[in-house]
């Protein structure tokens, strides 16, 4: 990943004369340039410093230019890596799909990183949310989902053994509600909480973002046709790049 090269003639018409602040201007004409296309989703963005130093802008300008994008959701800044492109957030409808399959249906190439795929013992909580024992076994799966190469969630759920029979691979290349379907299990209705807290360490390092900084998150158990629990989830995501959307409606 290199630093993306800005069009020769983006500031060309920079008015240090207007009363529209200098910000203002530098961030609509990034923002015409990621919308346009001319800066590619996983593209990084020069320096706040040396694009200051290359156009005679203050790094304040520049810095609250850069904000405007980011509070879009049109960029995002990650630790170690610089200010990238991304197009957008993600919103999600609270429909019975999977995030792999809502970053698909919304233009983004989404990617798995698998962090864990084991079997343990389920714990009360595990065991309640699925109908079985406390001490059964079950199969534990934890993922890092990227949309463009940029991570979005923390992904771990845990599956009655019997319908977890997955690879590693398989795993990685697509979403699990696809893998179930797959295996011929219809999912009718889910019991869902959505919430936020501060991240884990572990999980403000795989989401690249500050330590303890926000995450939404989204407890989930799925019950297929005949009312059998098949999957609990317990998923944290970005909330600069992703959000729920609810349609409410009067009874």
């Amino acid at each position: 990943m290199t630093d993306a090269k800005l069009p020769a003639d983006l500031f060309a018409d920079l008015d240090r004369g207007s009363p529209i602040p200098l910000w203002f201007q530098m961030s609509t004409r990034l923002e015409a340039a990621i919308l346009g296309g001319q800066l590619p989703a996983g593209a990084r963005l020069e320096n706040e410093v040396g694009l200051g130093e290359r156009l005679g802008l203050s790094r304040p300008t520049v810095r609250r230019a850069i904000q405007e994008l980011v509070d879009k959701g049109l960029v995002v800044r990650r630790r170690g890596i610089g200010t990238q492109v991304v197009h957008g957030p993600v919103t999600r409808n609270v429909e019975l799909t999977s995030l792999f399959e809502d970053l698909t249906d919304s233009g983004k190439a989404p990617t798995t990183r698998l962090l864990a795929h084991q079997v343990v013992e389920a714990d009360e909580k595990t065991a309640m949310a699925l109908g079985i024992e406390v001490g059964d076994q079950v199969s534990h799966v934890r993922r890092l989902r990227l949309a463009d190469g940029v991570p979005v969630a923390v992904l771990e759920n845990y599956l009655p053994l019997d319908l977890a029979p997955f690879s590693d691979a398989d795993l990685a290349a697509q979403g699990l509600y696809q893998l179930l379907r797959a295996l011929g299990v219809t999912i009718r209705v889910a019991k869902q909480r959505i919430g936020a807290r501060a991240a884990h360490a572990d999980e403000a390092q795989l989401l690249e973002i500050e330590p303890r900084g926000a995450v939404l998150t989204m407890t989930r158990t799925a019950y297929d046709a005949s009312g059998r629990a098949v999957e609990v989830g317990h998923h944290c995501y970005r909330p600069d790049l992703y959000s729920f959307s609810i349609t409410l409606v009067d009874k």
